[in-house]
């Protein structure tokens, strides 16, 4: 099948376009196979394109979306087929191959490179105007990446203690648990699940807070079930609340 039904119809669905019908428009090229040569050894069976993956996890940041839907967006989206030059019976790819390429990416100074790139792009295409040299150190990006990593962190050293504790009694931590904390709690936490704006995301950070100082006031509680206080992820819990979290004068979390 040619790319010219899939231009028409993604167009006839979107006459206004999508984001990312307008990157395809304007950024066409914004990545391509050899911006990743040295990524990748020489010898081996072939791949999927790194630009694409590379695409695809701008799009991914933009709509906020979970590796599952990822895949299932590059499958079953007319607007992702058109950003990503795809044929309209594509079935895209397994969504283990994102997690695979973001680890590649976080490999020495790759993350930076590729941003640079992407700034001359963006200078390129006229979509920005450089005003010296573009800097990532501004305090409030630092800020930003600080809450992120500490949203981050409290909420897997909670599940991980979960996860320890489910094994040694099940039953028991049953009782404390809400439903709320299966949407939490029962896959890791990365960063694109995190919500989004400061105020948000330190709610969310405090209603962790409030959930791992529960487990720790039952745990260390005269009937628990013995031994549990002494697991390894409950002492890392237990040492990561002191470092993350306090109590103001009221008595209120922070």
């Amino acid at each position: 099948m040619t790319a010219l039904p899939l231009v028409w119809l993604a167009r006839a669905s979107s006459p206004r376009g999508t984001a990312a019908m307008w990157v395809r428009d304007r950024l066409d090229g914004l990545f391509t196979d050899a911006d990743f040569a040295n990524w990748y050894p020489a010898d081996g069976r072939p791949g999927l394109s790194p630009a694409q993956l590379a695409l695809v996890s701008v799009l991914q940041y933009a709509e906020n979306l979970t590796d599952r839907q990822v895949v299932d967006a590059v499958r079953c989206r007319l607007d992702w087929k058109y950003c990503l030059g795809l044929e309209l019976d594509d079935p895209g790819f397994d969504f283990t191959v994102l997690s695979e390429f973001r680890g590649r990416v976080a490999e020495g100074d790759r993350a930076d490179r590729l941003l640079a790139l992407v700034v001359d792009r963006l200078a390129e295409a006229g979509l920005i105007k450089r005003r010296g040299r573009i800097r990532t150190d501004s305090t409030h990006v630092l800020a930003a990446v600080r809450r992120l990593n500490r949203g981050e962190l409290v909420a897997e050293t909670l599940r991980c203690a979960l996860e320890e504790l489910t094994l040694q009694g099940e039953e028991w931590l049953a009782g404390l648990v809400t439903s709320g904390w299966a949407d939490r709690y029962s896959r890791p936490v990365r960063y694109e699940r995190l919500p989004r704006g400061g105020d948000a995301l330190v709610a969310w950070a405090l209603q962790v807070g409030e959930d791992g100082l529960h487990i720790l006031r039952t745990v260390y509680r005269d009937d628990a079930p013995p031994g549990l206080r002494e697991l390894r992820s409950v002492q890392v819990l237990r040492q990561v609340w002191v470092q993350q979290y306090w109590h103001d004068e009221t008595g209120q979390l922070r």
